[in-house]
């Protein structure tokens, strides 16, 4: 499988479909908001970004499954598998604010082997192939090399439901508010992560995500350099719904304090 060139036309088809999402933006109202939960959205723009997107990529490898947020495709034993997220941050989006991205990643058996995140609004296509380093609009990037809390700028994102597990977040989120540079929400993990891959942010943590959030923006963190895990140090964040992700340096001392609150915590 020719990573390499099947990644630059994805990211065409990312870059496409964000374009898609621009042009709906100004056409958007309220009554086509449908509420999947109280903090949990989705809009036709959603689901037609995710339709284009998966018409596009049955023809780059016609066998291939489908993981999709708005289930427009479905998987069963495929070896390859496309993992989507066609509009991450639609609370974002609806509301006019940014960010909001495309999140495309191939999975061959169930190992990432390809991820593309666009950030529509500004523009900025990051993306990796196996055994490439780590691009943003062409230049290669690099995780971060700070170590010390007081040196990290820290991302997350808020749970939006499964609040039982509320108290063990605010405890870790207490503890980085007041021993690092600040922690930052932006709505979308793919981007948080990207960003982590970029070493804008040192760090990201986050509970309750689906595969389709952080495929991408987990690999791209990997081919920059950084170390991802769930809270519990495994292996197991692809599915398992919690995730960190951070640079090398640091995960020794930030690994330890998002464990010690949350490595407990079992997400449904």
């Amino acid at each position: 499988m020719d990573y390499k060139n099947i990644c630059f036309k994805v990211q065409k088809i990312a870059k496409q479909t964000g374009q898609f999402i621009q042009d709906e933006k100004h056409k958007l109202s309220e009554q086509d908001v449908e509420t999947k939960s109280t903090a949990s959205f989705v809009t036709y723009v959603d689901k037609n970004a995710e339709m284009q997107i998966v018409k596009a990529l049955k023809e780059l490898i016609p066998e291939a499954g489908f993981i999709t947020e708005e289930g427009t495709a479905s998987s069963t034993n495929e070896n390859f598998k496309w993992v989507i997220d066609p509009l991450d941050g639609t609370t974002n989006y609806i509301h006019g604010i940014s960010p909001y991205s495309v999140s495309i990643a191939l999975l061959e058996s169930e190992e990432v082997v390809m991820g593309v995140v666009y950030e529509i609004q500004g523009d900025e296509l990051f993306y990796a192939w196996k055994g490439s380093p780590a691009y943003a609009n062409g230049k290669e990037i690099q995780v971060s090399k700070n170590e010390e809390h007081n040196q990290t700028l820290i991302a997350t994102g808020f749970p939006y439901y499964d609040f039982e597990n509320l108290d063990p977040y605010i405890g870790a989120l207490r503890f980085l508010m007041n021993n690092t540079r600040g922690v930052r929400r932006l709505g979308s993990a793919a981007v948080d992560l990207a960003y982590v891959a970029a070493g804008r942010f040192d760090a990201f943590y986050e509970q309750a995500l689906s595969a389709w959030d952080v495929a991408a923006g987990a690999f791209l963190v990997k081919q920059a350099g950084g170390v991802i895990s769930d809270f519990n140090g495994k292996d197991n964040w692809l599915f398992g719904k919690q995730i960190i992700a951070t640079n090398k340096n640091y995960y020794p001392k930030f690994y330890p304090e998002i464990n010690k609150h949350m490595g407990g915590v079992v997400t449904k």
